[in-house]
């Protein structure tokens, strides 16, 4: 399929051939028949992605003070490449369409094939042919209305949702200053609503259509008192909706001033927030944010998981929402198409983004993208009939999940050389882990699949990739592959472990193995039983990268197999409850998700399993985060050795992340953030250190791909086993408060 993207380093749009994507169980999978474009929103994406590195760094200050402080943790040359990584991301453009449903999810009811559907929601409802939305952020289309009118539900709600906080009554004067498409659509929801209503812009265009759509007094912001005053009989209008995109702060100052006595004022748009006190204080005036669509916008558990608010306590979510203003165009309140002044075919579409940028030198303010679903149809039977893509048929519809590349290498495997295959190409995958594998060599980079279409394949074109593709199995059936690397969210681990050691398949998984007890024993289930049906043993690991930093590989040296006394600390610093890290049902808690790899690091160091632990929490009221973000775990381990790894999520960036103390006979060493080693010999003292940090992801990596050539897995199944049980242990420990063996 087709889709729009833009590369957020360097401002380059283009339509892309891409992998169309799955349908899971949460939502639908829609053919667009037409997509609006934002004069708002994706021109203000789109000029930030044109912009210099300075001119973005000038755009974002905040994310510029972060990787300040992550250069003084990290070194300068790893934080450069992650951040050089994030500017390569490309984006998808578009958060406003409408299709027809083409698969439903096994969680969605009340939707069919076939059904027209109108879609909302960035890097969901894209400028794409084909595009999976959640539950929560699609609704049917009425009979009554069009696609077209249809594809404008986003922006509608927005306006809609603008409306809602003005709270406006029968009869009262309400000013919308800035008319572009948010404010044309304001207007007549406000005239849908009984209000009389004065228009302020700029563009005299736009006055004149505000006008015809039922304003009744428009004028340039000059003339805001003395229309306000006419409107209001002098007392000023009863609330202010600001609508405009500008950064200054002119449109609060306007509003202040025109707004009556205990009114309100509503920001809607991205205008200059420096409130005048002595205004808003005399007038005791209510000034409130408009958050998007509604109700719903930003929560990961509404949008993504798909779980509604009560009806009897939201009454308007950003769905309801959708649904609200879908009914207003089908009784004529709303007449969107009124605000189109440019129409285009997607393969066009490019030319609505030359006005947007003001390369074509045209007024515009609604432009919409026409899809051709039959040219659609056609296409994707032809990629079908050139290719050894896999095939899912919808009612005659061919699905295309997997693309290729580039022309596939001959069948005979190249000597020594590994073919691997990547499932999950996030953020790590890209700045981390691709990069290692590329200088490590030895390897043939086969497939790559990625939930996101967008990703999967800028990922797979930048990095070499033969194909990308958006289903998990063509890469984990694929015969062709020899080892599959892992980078998913947490809950997909265990599913993708278990199917790939089935397959035979060498498998390598990002920490943690698995988020529950009975995933870890089904793992060794079947991990025992591969072993035993199979002439060569896949080998499985999991990437617990610590333990291969130089610094720890040479404590382990010199420890030997004297036991020892460890005392690790984690500065982790705070991932909010909205995070996925902290939903036990995805990312399992940061102590199942992170705290493995401090385990691991002293079971190696220690070169023992632990047996017993017993851990505490810090017990607070503040419940913005979890108390077991704030733990202290004893462990004991076979040989006599302890641990105390104290994780913490409260604490200051200014001290180092991590640091180990290490006791033994005579002995002591000090571990600082993996960039210096300070050890204590009888009257000696050496101290190491390292401009970056190296936590061992290269040498992680080399030993994965040596113990696949040797048959030998670089760390053993127990270690890894008793690793992941031990997270699970410690969580029991919290919870009944006693220490537990095992």
């Amino acid at each position: 399929m087709k889709q729009l993207i833009q590369s957020y380093k360097t401002g380059e749009l283009g339509i892309f051939d891409v992998p169309e994507p799955m349908c899971q169980a949460n939502g639908i999978l829609v053919r667009t028949t037409v997509s609006l474009v934002s004069a708002g929103t994706e021109k203000m994406i789109v000029d930030i992605a044109k912009k210099s590195l300075v001119g973005k760094a000038k755009a974002r200050p905040d994310l510029v003070k972060q990787v300040i402080n992550k250069m003084k943790q990290e070194g300068i040359k790893n934080t450069l490449q992650k951040v050089f990584t994030k500017l390569d991301t490309p984006i998808p453009l578009g958060y406003s369409c409408a299709g027809s449903v083409i698969e439903v999810g096994s969680l969605v009811t009340n939707i069919t094939r076939g059904d027209r559907v109108a879609c909302g929601g960035a890097g969901y409802a894209n400028h794409s042919e084909i595009n999976f939305i959640p539950k929560n952020l699609f609704v049917k289309i009425p009979d009554e209305v069009d696609d077209i009118d249809a594809s404008f539900v986003t922006v509608g709600s927005i306006a809609l949702q603008g409306v809602r906080q003005a709270e406006p009554a029968l009869g009262e004067n309400v000013a919308v200053i800035g008319l572009g498409l948010i404010g044309q659509i304001t207007v007549q929801l406000l005239k849908a609503n009984g209000c009389r209503v004065v228009g302020v812009d700029v563009d005299e265009e736009k006055l004149l259509l505000a006008k015809k759509l039922g304003a009744d007094i428009v004028c340039d912001p000059d003339g805001i008192a003395d229309a306000a005053l006419r409107l209001s009989k002098g007392f000023g209008v009863d609330s202010t909706i600001i609508t405009a995109s500008t950064p200054s702060n002119q449109p609060i100052i306007d509003a202040g001033n025109i707004t009556r006595l205990k009114g309100k004022v509503v920001v809607v748009g991205l205008v200059g927030m420096d409130i005048p006190r002595d205004i808003y204080y005399k007038k005791e005036l209510d000034l409130r944010l408009s958050m998007a669509y509604g109700p719903g916008r930003y929560d990961p558990v509404y949008e993504e998981k798909g779980v509604d608010y009560p009806y009897s306590y939201v009454r308007w979510t950003e769905q309801r929402n959708f649904e609200a203003f879908l009914n207003l165009i089908a009784e004529g309140k709303v007449t969107p198409k009124a605000l189109i002044t440019h129409e285009f075919q997607f393969d066009d579409a490019l030319k609505a983004y030359d006005l947007l940028s003001g390369k074509t030198k045209e007024p515009y303010l609604a432009i919409v993208l026409k899809y051709n679903s039959e040219k659609l149809s056609v296409r994707n039977k032809e990629l079908h009939r050139s290719s050894e893509e896999s095939e899912v048929r919808n009612e005659g519809f061919l699905r295309n999940n997997t693309i290729q590349l580039k022309i596939a290498n001959s069948k005979i495997k190249i000597a020594n050389t590994i073919r691997i295959g990547l499932i999950g190409a996030g953020n790590f995958a890209s700045s981390v882990l691709i990069p290692h594998l590329k200088n490590i060599g030895g390897l043939e980079f086969k497939g790559l699949c990625d939930v996101s279409s967008v990703t999967a394949h800028s990922s797979g074109k930048k990095h070499g990739f033969s194909f990308v593709t958006t289903n998990a199995d063509e890469i984990i059936n694929n015969p062709d592959i020899d080892a599959v690397f892992i980078t998913t969210p947490h809950n997909m681990h265990a599913e993708l472990v278990k199917k790939s050691l089935i397959a035979g398949k060498h498998v390598y998984t990002e920490k943690p193995l698995c988020i529950s007890e009975d995933e870890l024993n089904e793992i060794s289930r079947i991990y025992s039983e591969v072993g035993n049906q199979k002439s060569e043993i896949p080998v499985l690991t999991v990437g617990f990268n610590r333990r291969y930093s130089p610094h720890i590989t040479k404590m382990r040296t010199i420890i030997g197999d004297n036991p020892v006394s460890i005392i690790y600390r984690v500065n982790a610093g705070v991932i909010p409850k909205s995070s996925w890290i902290q939903d036990k049902e995805i990312g399992g808690g940061r102590i199942v998700g992170e705290m493995c790899h401090f385990i691991d690091v002293c079971s190696y160091l220690t070169g023992s399993l632990p047996v017993n632990v017993y851990a505490q929490c810090v017990r607070k009221d503040d419940q913005s985060i979890p108390d077991e973000d704030n733990v202290s775990a004893t462990l004991l381990f076979a040989n006599g050795s302890t641990a105390v790894i104290n994780y913490t999520a409260y604490g200051n960036r200014q001290i180092s992340k991590e640091y180990i103390e290490l006791f033994g006979a005579d002995l002591g060493m000090q571990m600082n953030d993996f960039r210096e080693l300070i050890i204590f010999r009888g009257n000696k003292k050496e101290r190491l250190k390292n401009a970056n940090q190296d936590k061992g992801f290269k040498a992680e990596l080399a030993e994965f791909l040596k113990g696949i050539k040797t048959g030998t897995p670089p760390i053993s199944f127990e270690s890894i086993y008793i690793t992941t049980l031990t997270t699970f242990k410690i969580l029991e420990s919290l919870r009944t408060g006693q220490p537990i063996s095992f």
